[in-house]
């Protein structure tokens, strides 16, 4: 049990549901997440970093003076893997082309429209109620073109870990609605790998721009530090 009083500068308010306090703690490739509970019990889960990411931001840290000072100012960010492909690639196409507020916005509309996110359920949803829910005429067509890929096992997820990621970004964009930038977000946020440097990505453009001063053009010659270390 960690020592409460140590722990009081990791707290963070207000509580997550009634009688829970979260705190977070790190060490090693596990950080802790903490939560003080009704019993007055302190209790954790763990998050397992991917293996690569402390080498990484080591290794960027030591040949970048951008990454240094972002990685310095940011030390709590890390990368870990969201929910499962289906729903991955699912969100994915929601977001396209619109905010991220107004993207969680739909996706829950969605979520409680479907039920689960499953690709029979998503099948099974009467067209009109998905349009309801605040999805295009394409989005939908995507999203079900899409369960029918799971569906029928068009995607062979066991096949994903030998694979490399030009093959994986190949067969996912046979799935109407999924481009490259959808698949390189899927290669970064569901199955971890390593060196995936999005430059197609709106949000990556403008944070060259802010913290290099430079064109994407120019940042893309600029890339060694980055090399192998893309994500």
């Amino acid at each position: 049990m960690p020592n409460a009083k140590a722990m009081m500068p990791l707290l963070r308010w207000p509580p997550c549901g009634q009688n829970f306090v979260w705190c977070r703690s790190s060490a090693s490739r596990l950080t802790y997440y903490w939560y003080f509970s009704s019993r007055n019990i302190w209790r954790h889960f763990t998050l397992m970093l991917p293996d690569y990411w402390q080498q990484a931001c080591r290794h960027l840290s030591r040949r970048d003076h951008v990454f240094r000072k972002l990685i310095k100012s940011y030390p709590d960010i890390t990368l870990r893997s969201r929910g499962d492909a289906f729903q991955t690639l699912a969100r994915a196409i929601v977001g396209q082309q619109i905010s991220v507020k107004a993207a969680e916005s739909v996706w829950q509309r969605f979520v409680s429209t479907v039920n689960t996110v499953q690709p029979v359920s998503v099948l099974n949803s009467p067209i009109d109620e998905l349009r309801a829910a605040g999805l295009s005429a394409r989005k939908v067509e995507y999203l079900r073109d899409l369960a029918k890929h799971f569906h029928e096992g068009l995607i062979v997820e066991q096949q994903w870990p030998q694979l490399t990621d030009d093959e994986i970004i190949t067969d996912l964009v046979r799935v109407k609605g999924i481009g490259r930038w959808t698949a390189e977000m899927f290669l970064i946020f569901y199955l971890l790998r390593p060196d995936v440097l999005p430059l197609d990505d709106i949000g990556l453009q403008r944070a060259i721009q802010l913290h290099y001063n430079k064109a994407l053009y120019v940042f893309q010659r600029l890339t060694s530090p980055i090399h192998g270390q893309g994500t």
